[in-house]
């Protein structure tokens, strides 16, 4: 596991919205809500935990972009994000 985090760790990074929009037409984007740790969430999708993604999902802290965020970063392509990709999705948290 430590292994996992030092490699997610390494891989976190910054990107532009216009950068991000491929992904999302692909459907590939989750949103992490500020309060969760990136890598925290990288690792318990990478390693299939299921019970802490589906309480995040259900408590509305990992979700797809909406309709109003959507077209919100639309406006503002130079947005910047706080992006980590866990195959087969790339996740976006605001800084």
């Amino acid at each position: 596991m430590a292994e996992l985090r030092t490699e997610l760790a390494e891989n976190l990074d910054e990107a532009a919205w216009e950068w991000l929009i491929p992904h999302v037409k692909r459907d590939s984007v989750l949103v992490v809500a500020k309060e969760l740790n990136l890598v925290d969430v990288g690792i318990a999708i990478a390693s299939d935990n299921s019970t802490s993604v589906q309480h995040w999902i259900s408590e509305q802290l990992i979700q797809k972009p909406s309709q109003t965020q959507l077209s919100d970063w639309n406006s503002d392509l130079q947005k910047r994000f706080n992006t980590l990709i866990v195959q087969p999705y790339v996740l976006i948290q605001e800084p």
